[in-house]
């Protein structure tokens, strides 16, 4: 049996997790139990400590969804368990922060990363940090289905601009509304459609803005959608703008590359791992809204480079298909886990 701890929050209205992805896939191979879907953090700790005792007997290994803040504890507990219990575990390296934390808990690190059965990176970022660091990584990109994002391919296009992530101010949204209102003075028909949950009132922050810059009647904000929903959407809009100051692996922008919404992004975190600037996507300085201005500019007036940015996209996200992907998971897991008589290959 596998245990796979993580946040299991959309219940709550927050955006699905890497959990609540991975589980049904990994289910039709394994036997598989993923926990916790308390929405306070102290009881989702218990609840998944609470678990692992009661079916530590049949437990050959635990997964766990490492991250390098506050939520870094639930890793750091659960390795202490799994070592004291003789259960294989492997933290799965999720926190665009961890090289700070590498840094400031040398001692933690250590334990928790030295006596895992091995360490999962989703970006050669993080992979390239832990290395470092002294610690053994592989490689397993986020996952999509490929075949779920139908491809629009973009070349003479609008000042239309998408916006997904949930709203936190790591994710720098008000951003994306002074990159909208310093477009409108050239663009007076530039849109701005922002997608996602609000986290900790950063939507509040961002509707203030977009009134204060006198462009609330170009600004759209939906809420959380499904995914289907959200990709549907997509369609409509011509530029993805990713603004964040702090990331890993975004499934959004790879989403977003995989629907040929040409991708300009804040060169943050793991992001340059992601994009081959000027390729596949475009980078730029976090914090910075000329930049992206002059980007979304560049965009419009060539169309051969637009149409080069969204069907190289395409191509450099059809390698995170799941049916290629799974292979690299099933190598990892198969050596500690036996797959069902039956499990799906």
């Amino acid at each position: 049996m596998i245990l796979y701890a993580g946040n299991i929050l959309s219940k709550f209205g927050f955006t699905p997790t890497f959990i609540e992805q991975l589980t049904p896939k990994l289910s039709q191979r394994y036997e598989i139990k993923s926990v916790s879907e308390k929405k306070n953090q102290g009881l989702r700790l218990l609840d998944m400590v609470s678990v692992f005792m009661k079916n530590k007997k049949k437990i050959r290994l635990v997964m766990i969804d490492s991250y390098s803040r506050r939520a870094f504890w639930y890793t750091y507990i659960l390795a202490k368990l799994c070592n004291h219990y003789k259960v294989s575990y492997i933290p799965l390296l999720r926190g665009g922060g961890y090289p700070d934390r590498l840094k400031e808990s040398p001692e933690l690190c250590r334990f928790i990363f030295s006596n895992s059965a091995v360490n999962i990176s989703p970006s050669f970022y993080l992979k390239k940090h832990f290395e470092d660091a002294g610690f053994t990584v592989d490689y397993i990109p986020n996952f999509i289905p490929i075949e779920n994002y139908p491809f629009k391919k973009r070349r003479n296009i609008r000042p239309k601009l998408f916006w997904v992530r949930s709203f936190h101010e790591i994710y720098n949204p008000v951003l994306a509304v002074e990159i909208l209102s310093k477009l409108k003075k050239k663009y007076p028909d530039a849109e701005l459609c922002m997608v996602g949950p609000d986290k900790d009132g950063s939507i509040e922050k961002v509707k203030a803005k977009a009134l204060t810059e006198g462009v609330s009647d170009s600004l759209k904000l939906t809420g959380k959608l499904t995914k289907q929903e959200w990709i549907e959407l997509s369609s409509q809009y011509d530029i993805f703008i990713n603004t964040t100051d702090f990331d890993n692996h975004p499934v959004s922008v790879i989403e977003a590359m995989a629907a040929g919404l040409p991708v300009i992004s804040t060169d943050v975190g793991g992001l340059p791992y992601l994009i081959n600037n000027n390729t596949d996507g475009v980078l730029v300085p976090p914090g910075n809204p000329e930049r992206f201005v002059k980007e979304v500019e560049r965009l419009i007036n060539d169309p051969d480079f637009t149409e080069m940015i969204s069907v190289n996209g395409r191509k450099t996200v059809e390698e995170f298909d799941w049916e290629i992907v799974k292979k690299k998971w099933f190598g990892v897991i198969d050596k500690i886990v036996e797959p069902r008589i039956n499990g799906a290959l």
